[in-house]
């Protein structure tokens, strides 16, 4: 059909649209694009551009304790797993320092976790983007709500949901073979809405709840506190 979209007339599954492979290349750059000209914008307004030492070793230990609970999970049923609040440890990072340091941090998860599960088998650069670098990334946008009042919250929020987007995207383009039989044939519409949300709004749900315990709410003040106050 063009250089960027192919026209495809399956028998088995009908027609539908993919993007080329100069498609693939053209729509990372531009997501790409589109995510550094946020957060450089979003920088300038939080004035939080430049690194610190401090701010480097705290997105390394919330890194380190994010990929190590990353392997601590339960699996659905379904596909897909909770894991012990890893995506918080990224997300509480641009929380505190903004998205300069958010995003740079969440890159690196993304990298951790593409090398983790994913690196030994990838159908195609878009692919690994949408399910690992996109998707695990979008954690960073947790900087968005950088000292707001209840930023951790809002941003933990939006993160997660942006996360599942990415995946929900992957997920038509590259994984709708692997519906199983049993999920309804009348809904295969939603089948990757379902499959990504379901373990993504679980464990988004079950950290709202832990972080919201007022112990653990109160300690969390104490260290954004004590960051701020040695700031």
């Amino acid at each position: 059909m063009s250089k960027l979209i192919n026209y495809i007339n399956d028998p088995e599954w009908g027609s539908y649209y993919e993007l080329t492979k100069l498609g693939y290349y053209i729509a990372i750059i531009i997501m790409i694009a589109v995510i550094a000209v946020a957060a450089v914008l979003v920088a300038k307004k939080q004035k939080s551009g430049k690194f610190t030492v401090k701010q480097l070793a705290v997105a390394g230990i919330s890194l380190a304790i994010a990929f190590v609970t990353s392997y601590i999970k339960f699996e659905l049923p379904m596909g897909g797993s909770v894991t012990l609040f890893s995506m918080f440890f990224i997300c509480f990072v641009g929380y505190l320092y903004g998205v300069n340091v958010g995003f740079v941090t969440a890159f690196a998860y993304s990298i951790l976790q593409f090398i983790q599960s994913g690196g030994s088998y990838f159908l195609s650069p878009f692919q690994v983007c949408c399910d690992y670098f996109f998707a695990f990334t979008a954690l960073g946008l947790a900087g968005i709500w950088y000292g707001k009042e209840k930023g951790l919250v809002k941003g933990y929020v939006v993160a997660c949901i942006v996360r599942g987007l990415f995946h929900t995207i992957g997920g038509y383009i590259y994984w709708m073979d692997y519906m199983p039989e049993s999920f309804p044939q009348s809904l295969s519409s939603i089948y990757s809405i379902v499959y990504n949300y379901s373990y993504i709004l679980a464990e988004m749900i079950i950290t709202l709840i832990v972080i919201n315990i007022p112990a653990v709410k109160k300690a969390l003040k104490r260290i954004e506190n004590t960051i701020n106050e040695e700031a």
